[in-house]
């Protein structure tokens, strides 16, 4: 029992950690259930609810940029714009997901197309990190709705498993000509319409595995997701600004190398 909760706040800390960096926080997660062999909650409930953790910690962190957008719509041209393109940027991922979700859980889900995502996905981001300009798009507030929509086509690319929503809204936004620093904080905004629906939606096609059973692991892994999430968040942009995200391709490189090699021997 005692190793059950501390896998659970171990897989909530890998949660709160990747979720907004390029990383893959689905991926971590499905190979991470994979080598522990955690068996939570039926319905994958718990990986739904550390979710959860996650948009508290981005609304958290944002609430006033969240709540000055909110209260300024229909008077405010700014809240206006930047509701609309976070809107355009949401809705491929909407009705894609709609119609895919089946096939992509079913198929996609497994440690092997994770694994080699991890290792495509690094040296993409290493070409694009060294083949790509500053970028002419300084902040969220000089998006143009075609550009948002454009980002939020790429972000379908992480539908599939292991190749990460924020990397794939952040890189598509740097070959689109943005700026680091906006093209994360985008992806952060992008984040939560996008998450909230995802996990709607897996909470109404697992209704009925929704119980008490198992809440002390769900409340565990919420917790130490939270947490880890904010910490993350609050940090995240500075990091980039010094370091880029030529760290996070190594890091997926190597990740996805010793899982391979670790299937392999399986």
């Amino acid at each position: 029992m005692l190793m059950d909760y501390l896998q659970a706040a171990f897989l909530g800390i890998v949660e709160g950690l990747t979720e907004f960096i390029p990383v893959s926080s689905t991926g971590h997660l499905i190979l991470l259930v994979d080598l522990l062999g955690f068996e939570g909650p039926p319905g994958k409930v718990f990986e739904i609810a550390i979710q959860l953790g996650a948009i508290l910690a981005i609304c958290m962190v944002y609430w006033p940029r969240l709540w000055g957008t909110l209260s300024g719509l229909g008077r405010d041209d700014t809240a206006n714009r930047f509701t609309v393109n976070v809107l355009f940027g949401f809705l491929p991922a909407l009705v894609i997901g709609f119609f895919a979700h089946g096939f992509i859980k079913s198929v996609l889900f497994n440690p092997w197309v994770v694994s080699v995502a991890l290792i495509v996905g690094g040296l993409l981001i290493l070409v694009i990190e060294r083949s790509v300009g500053k970028g002419e798009v300084e902040s969220v507030d000089d998006f143009r709705f075609r550009l948002s929509l454009k980002i939020g086509f790429l972000q379908c690319l992480a539908m599939i498993p292991g190749v990460s929503r924020s990397g794939a809204t952040i890189m598509g936004a740097r070959l689109l000509g943005v700026q680091r620093a906006a093209a994360a904080e985008f992806s952060f905004f992008l984040a939560v319409p996008t998450m909230v629906a995802a996990t709607a939606y897996d909470l109404f096609k697992n209704w009925k595995d929704l119980t008490l059973d198992g809440a002390g692991l769900i409340a565990v892994g919420f917790v130490t997701a939270f947490v880890c999430a904010l910490l993350v968040v609050r940090s995240v942009i500075a990091f980039i600004n010094r370091y880029g995200f030529t760290p996070f391709a190594y890091y997926r490189i190597v990740i996805g190398a010793v899982m391979l090699a670790v299937l392999s021997l399986r």
